[in-house]
């Protein structure tokens, strides 16, 4: 299956370098129709298309209407696969996903959003470049146990750091279980202990994972 899955892939980013996007769609909706499995059909094609995207661009290898041009595709392609999606039992829990203020890469959190939807959480997902207040705002209206915060570039870090200490002085977010995550936090063990942190995903599967862990420890 792995293998298909790679198959897979390359052929779903080769069809989006190419300008492709309804071959594109087509190949991954004939991938759901055959029984793939959605969590593998991210996990195995969206994500590492993305990163190899991100790859691309940042070594000036494609220009930014190429990399904007997919990415916009692949986000277009996971709304149709939203009726599969939000389409499973609640287990009572509620989380909050958001880039960290100034952040405009919002697929690897729209990604993990969609992921905690699968697993049975109901999302609260406000996206890319969300300013601290609004944050704050959403915490103290929606009640969450969580909030899974995303930074892809280094330089983000600080604001993220910054962001966490702000949801920690709040009345609603003091008991906050605080998730992180992006592309800093993968190249380095500890980092999501250096902005206070309750913990990190290294990609949606395992913020699943660790999310889980972190609320059944502070709300048990």
């Amino acid at each position: 299956m792995i293998a298909n899955l790679e198959v897979l892939n390359h052929d779903y980013l080769e069809s989006l370098l190419k300008g492709d996007r309804r071959k594109a769609s087509e190949m991954i909706m004939r991938a759901v129709e055959e029984g793939i499995n959605i969590k593998d059909i991210y996990l195995h094609i969206f994500q590492p298309s993305l990163y190899e995207i991100g790859r691309l661009w940042q070594n000036n290898k494609i220009s930014v209407a190429v990399e904007h041009f997919c990415t916009a595709s692949t986000q277009l392609i996971i709304s149709q696969l939203y009726p599969y999606i939000f389409n499973n039992n609640k287990k009572g829990r509620r989380m909050i996903a958001t880039c960290v203020g100034s952040e405009l890469h919002e697929m690897g959190i729209r990604i993990v959003a969609d992921f905690f939807e699968m697993d049975g959480w109901d999302t609260y997902y406000l996206g890319a470049n969300s300013p601290t207040n609004s944050v704050i705002e959403a915490i103290e209206s929606y009640q969450a146990q969580l909030i899974a915060i995303s930074a892809t570039m280094t330089f983000h870090i600080k604001a993220l750091k910054d962001l966490v200490a702000a949801i920690r002085n709040s009345s609603a977010g003091k008991n906050l279980a605080v998730l992180v995550g992006g592309r800093p936090f993968n190249l380095s063990a500890d980092l999501w202990q250096q902005v206070k942190a309750d913990g990190f995903g290294k990609d949606a599967q395992d913020a699943i994972d660790q999310a889980n862990k972190i609320v059944e420890g502070k709300y048990k």
